[in-house]
């Protein structure tokens, strides 16, 4: 794996669209950490306060390099099959990037009301140093 993807493991859609992503990628790519597993974000130094910034995706090679937010979806896109060509087109539009960034930051911030909260944290079945394939 070449990626860590920090989700909120509470909300439907964060967890939905993390499920899907593993669907998707089938572990050659990322593996996936909820927000909720304070230990293993100790490891990245990473706080609940950075948490609410929205989802993380960390560079496993180079941690230092990380995304979030709009950017951390984007960067997630990019790194699929045809997902460049797709980001390229995207960025090009003009004002697309900037109702993307708005449109991430409301979905953010009323995830819980809109798409509701799960009861317990969803813990992917590729959970960060996992090596299944």
């Amino acid at each position: 794996m070449n990626y860590h993807l920090v989700y909120d493991g509470n909300c439907n859609l964060c967890v939905g669209f993390a499920q899907l992503l593993e669907k998707f990628d089938r572990s050659s790519i990322f593996d996936y950490i909820p927000m909720q597993d304070k230990v293993t974000l100790e490891k990245f130094q990473i706080t609940a306060e950075d948490c609410e910034m929205g989802m993380i995706l960390i560079d496993a090679e180079k941690p230092e390099n990380r995304w979030q937010g709009s950017a951390a979806a984007e960067e997630i896109a990019r790194l699929l099959p045809l997902g460049k060509a797709f980001i390229a087109a995207y960025r090009a539009l003009p004002g697309a990037k900037w109702i993307g960034d708005r449109t991430y930051e409301q979905v953010r911030d009323n995830r819980y009301q809109w798409f509701g909260k799960r009861d317990s944290t969803y813990h992917s079945n590729r959970p960060f140093g996992c090596n299944n394939q």
